[in-house]
């Protein structure tokens, strides 16, 4: 299985935050391939240049490499998948990260409901 790890999913992976289940560490470690979405870099770029997150981009990248994490670029195929997505979400980064697991296809490894609600291909962790 393909799976694809929102923002919060991977940086409770990085922390080993008590809040990523049991279920989710084990589909990560599970997985063929587990992907990240260039989205979610520029969402935590955004964060951490606002003062909203506190990490080291380059060593979360560098943490995700070594990891073996696919880096999954977005492309104007995900982009323009945004346009057919319902209103569950105003997030332009979680509507873009469905959006991208949806025209792959791949799972999505998610810890949002509102993001859960586009897809079945959304496994709420």
């Amino acid at each position: 299985m393909r799976v694809l790890l929102d923002t919060h999913i991977l940086l409770w992976t990085l922390s080993d935050d008590p809040k990523l289940s049991t279920k989710a560490r084990k589909l990560i470690e599970n997985a063929a391939e587990v992907y990240v979405s260039a989205a979610t870099f520029w969402e935590m770029a955004i964060k951490v240049g606002l003062g909203k997150l506190d990490v080291d981009l380059d060593k979360v990248r560098e943490y995700c490499l070594a990891s073996g994490f696919v880096e999954l670029p977005v492309t104007s195929e995900h982009a323009i998948a945004v346009k057919d997505l319902e209103h569950h979400h105003r997030d332009p980064f979680d509507r873009l990260i469905v959006a991208t697991a949806m025209s792959e296809p791949m799972k999505l490894l998610t810890a949002d409901p509102l993001v859960a609600q586009y897809t079945s291909l959304a496994i709420l962790a």
